[in-house]
């Protein structure tokens, strides 16, 4: 069966199609992204306290579950595009505002804030070029890493070791760039075994390599 069958099968078995709105997933997402301003007030008036340490838990906990939900009941435009932006949303306004505090130094945030807005940019132009460019493992430890980070920021008994804080954020700084770079090399080899596809005139019957689907996956097609 053809990639491209198989997908047809997969959006008649689902329970929600690629446009819907109201679904499961996305009221989950939407909890998550609503919970990082909530979040970041908590961290710039008090700090890293216990309050603050619980919400990070409860959106890192929650993290992944949306996209399982959704690859169960079918992905969707708006779940693609939420889940990444309430990630984002998360980690960079608690390290922002860690950062404001001076509990933290600045330049690893920095790096890291440049890095997810540039990669941002970056995959929504290749994917109006048509071309997907699927997630490394490096991508998924990157993410647990930032989040592992986080939560040792806001954790009260850690609050107070400036120098671990700090080699923790470095840490997770320059995995971050390592799969910014990783990310833009995938991204450029996939839009060059594109162009001899469509050169070549394509697979019969298939989709085109490196193709971007109608609809990504709800939890970090990439990067």
């Amino acid at each position: 069966m053809s990639e491209a069958a198989r997908r047809r099968d997969a959006h008649r078995s689902s329970t929600f199609g690629p446009s819907a709105l109201a679904t499961p997933a996305n009221a989950l997402t939407v909890a998550r992204l609503l919970a990082a301003p909530v979040l970041v007030i908590l961290v710039a008036l008090r700090g890293a306290t216990w309050p603050a340490f619980a919400v990070a838990l409860a959106v890192a906990a929650t993290d992944g579950v949306d996209g399982w939900i959704a690859r169960r009941q079918g992905t969707t435009t708006s779940g693609a595009f939420l889940d990444p932006l309430a990630d984002k949303a998360v980690v960079l306004g608690a390290l922002f505002a860690v950062a404001a505090r001076g509990e933290i130094a600045w330049a690893p945030v920095v790096l890291i804030a440049v890095r997810e807005v540039a990669m941002s940019v970056y995959r929504s132009v290749v994917g109006r070029r048509g071309v997907s460019v699927p997630a490394r493992g490096s991508a998924k430890v990157k993410t647990l890493v930032q989040d592992a980070a986080v939560g040792l920021c806001l954790l009260p008994p850690a609050a107070s070791a400036r120098g671990a804080l700090d080699v923790v954020m470095w840490v997770a700084a320059v995995l971050t760039l390592v799969t910014g770079v990783q990310y833009v090399v995938d991204g450029r080899r996939a839009a060059r075994i594109r162009r001899q596809a469509v050169a070549g005139g394509g697979r019969e019957g298939g989709s085109l390599p490196g193709a971007a689907p109608g609809v990504h996956g709800q939890h970090r097609a990439a990067g």
